[in-house]
C-alpha cells in the first residue's frame, strides 16, 4: 500500500535523476569520390578571415592515413603542405571533419601523429558571413566512430586507455556510407540509429546481470529542410540563426525485464555521425550533422518482473532559435497533441513497483568539425519520458501506473559535451607522455554561449484514487 502511494512522487523523482555566402559544392579530394573519407579540404576565399593559428594543412583526406575512434589521434603524411607549421597551441584545419586545437605532436612509423580537442568556431573564423535556405536534408552520409574510449564510463575504461596501447595498432574509424543507419555498441548497450524517412532515432537493447531492456527512441519528422546564417566579426559572432522545419514529434516504445538485477543509470553519446555535407560556404567545408544521446536508468523495486509501454506525440512545426547581438530567443512553434498515450500502453507482471527513464538528445549542428568536436550553430530537443507501474500483487485493487514526459531544448553557439564523456577523454590525455608539448592540457565540456528553454512537460498517475496518489480536495 505505502509503495502504491509513493507512485506518484517516484515519476518526478525518475524524471529528475536523469551577406551571406550560400553553398557551392566544392571539388572532392583526387582519388576519394563524391564524400571523402574525412572531410572535404578547406580552400578559403576573400570574404572569410581565419584565426593567425590556424593551420590549413594541405592535401585534404589524402593526407589522413588514419583516425583513432576517439577522434583525438590523427595519423597524417608528414610530407603535407604546411604540415610542418602544426605545433601543440594551433589549430589544424585539415578537412571539415579534421578540426582541432593540437595538444601534442610526434613522429611514428613514418607518421605525423597529431592529437587534438576540440576548438569553436571563433578560434578558427575571425571574420566571415555564411548561409543557405530550405536545405533539404534527404541524402545522409553515416559516419561511425568504432568504439572510442568515451563510449565507456571512466572506471572501465581506465585500464585500456594510455600509451599501453600502441597508437601504431589503435583501431582506425570505418569509411563512412550513404544513409542514416548504423550499429554501435556504448556501456552495454548495443544501438541501431537511422535517418531521415519518417525521423531520426535510435533502437537500443541491454541483457546484463539479469536486466534486459530493449526500446526505441525517435523523434518524428516528415521532410525536413534546414536554414541558417552566421556572421562572425573580429572574432565574435554577431548573428547567428538555425531552424529546421518538416513537423516534428517524439515517440517511443519499450521492454523492460528484471531477474535478479542490479538498478543502473548509463549515459552516453551514440557513437555515430549522421552528416549532410553542404559544400564549400565562403571556401569553407561546412556540414549539417545530427548527432544522439542516451540516457538509460532503472529504478526497479523488485527483484523480478516485466513491463512494456508504447507512446506518440506531436510536437512542434518547426525547431530553432535566433541569435542577434546578445539577444537570444527559441523558435519551436509547438503544437502538442497526443497520438498514443504512453500511460494507456502500460503493461506488466511486476512483483514489486518497477520505474525506467529514457532521456533521448537529438542534436542539429551546422559546422565543422567530427564526432564530440562538432562545434557550430547548434538545436538540440532533449525527451525525457518516465514511466513508472506498481505491483501486480495489489491489482485486484488498483494496478497503480505512471507517466512522466518532459521535453527540453538546449541550443548554442560552440560545442558542448556530456561531462561524464569529458572525464574520460582528460583521463586518457592524463596518461598520455607529452612529446612537443610541456604538457597536454585537459578538454573543456563546452565552449561559447548556450541557452535552454522548457517546450512541454505533465505527469499523470492512474486510477484517481488514493492508494496511487494523492487525490485534491
Amino acid at each position: 500500500m505505502r509503495g502504491r502511494r509513493l507512485l506518484a512522487a517516484g515519476v518526478a523523482a525518475l524524471l529528475a535523476v536523469t551577406g551571406c555566402a550560400g553553398p557551392t559544392p566544392g571539388p572532392a579530394d583526387a582519388g576519394d569520390g563524391e564524400q571523402p573519407r574525412y572531410g572535404q579540404a578547406p580552400a578559403p576565399g576573400k570574404d572569410v578571415t581565419l584565426q593567425p593559428d590556424v593551420v590549413l594543412v594541405g592535401g585534404g583526406s589524402r593526407t589522413v592515413r588514419s583516425v583513432s575512434p576517439d577522434g583525438l589521434t590523427w595519423r597524417l603524411d608528414p610530407d603535407a603542405r604546411d604540415a610542418d607549421r602544426l605545433a601543440p597551441g594551433k589549430v589544424m584545419f585539415l578537412t571539415g571533419r579534421g578540426v582541432g586545437r593540437v595538444l601534442d605532436l610526434a613522429e611514428e612509423g613514418g607518421d605525423l601523429v597529431v592529437t587534438i580537442g576540440p576548438v569553436a568556431l571563433t578560434e578558427v573564423i575571425r571574420d566571415g558571413t555564411f548561409g543557405g535556405d530550405d536545405v533539404t536534408l534527404d541524402r545522409p552520409t553515416v559516419y561511425v566512430a568504432g568504439e572510442p574510449s568515451w563510449t565507456r564510463d571512466a572506471a572501465a575504461a581506465g585500464g585500456t586507455l594510455g600509451r599501453a596501447r600502441p597508437l601504431a595498432i589503435a583501431p582506425a574509424q570505418p569509411p563512412p556510407a550513404p544513409g542514416g543507419q548504423a550499429a554501435a555498441t556504448a556501456q552495454g548497450y548495443r544501438v541501431r540509429t537511422f535517418c531521415c524517412a519518417g525521423g531520426v532515432g535510435t533502437h537500443f537493447t541491454y541483457d546484463d546481470g539479469g536486466v534486459r531492456l530493449a526500446g526505441t527512441v525517435t523523434l518524428t519528422v516528415g521532410r525536413p529542410a534546414a536554414s541558417f546564417h552566421l556572421a562572425i566579426g573580429a572574432g565574435r559572432v554577431t548573428r547567428a540563426e538555425l531552424e529546421i522545419g518538416g513537423g516534428f514529434g517524439i515517440k517511443v516504445d519499450f521492454t523492460a525485464g528484471v531477474d535478479g538485477g542490479q538498478n543502473h543509470r548509463k549515459t552516453f553519446p551514440i557513437p555515430v555521425d549522421i552528416a549532410f555535407p553542404i559544400g564549400l560556404i565562403a571556401g569553407l567545408p561546412l556540414s549539417f550533422t545530427v548527432s544522439q544521446t542516451l540516457e538509460v536508468a532503472t529504478a526497479f523495486g523488485a527483484r523480478l518482473g516485466t513491463f512494456r509501454g508504447a507512446g506518440e506525440y506531436a510536437l512542434a512545426g518547426k525547431l530553432g532559435f535566433g541569435y542577434t547581438n546578445g539577444q537570444v530567443g527559441s523558435r519551436v512553434t509547438e503544437g502538442f497533441a497526443r497520438r498514443v498515450s504512453l500511460l494507456d500502453s502500460l503493461t506488466g507482471v511486476p512483483v514489486g513497483v518497477m520505474g525506467l527513464v529514457i532521456r533521448h538528445g537529438v542534436r542539429f549542428t551546422m559546422g565543422i568539425s567530427a564526432f564530440l568536436f562538432t562545434a557550430g550553430v547548434w538545436f538540440e530537443l532533449v525527451t525525457s519520458y518516465g514511466a513508472t507501474i506498481g505491483s501486480a500483487l495489489g491489482a485486484p485493487y488498483a494496478l497503480c501506473r505512471g507517466v512522466g514526459l518532459g521535453v527540453r531544448a538546449r541550443f548554442g553557439i560552440g560545442y558542448r559535451i556530456l561531462e561524464p564523456v569529458v572525464q574520460v577523454i582528460n583521463k586518457f590525455l592524463s596518461l598520455l607522455s607529452p612529446s612537443r608539448a610541456p604538457r597536454i592540457p585537459p578538454i573543456a565540456a563546452t565552449a561559447g554561449p548556450s541557452w535552454s528553454a522548457d517546450v512541454y512537460h505533465d505527469e499523470e498517475v492512474i486510477p484517481p484514487v488514493s492508494i496511487c496518489k494523492q487525490v485534491p480536495g
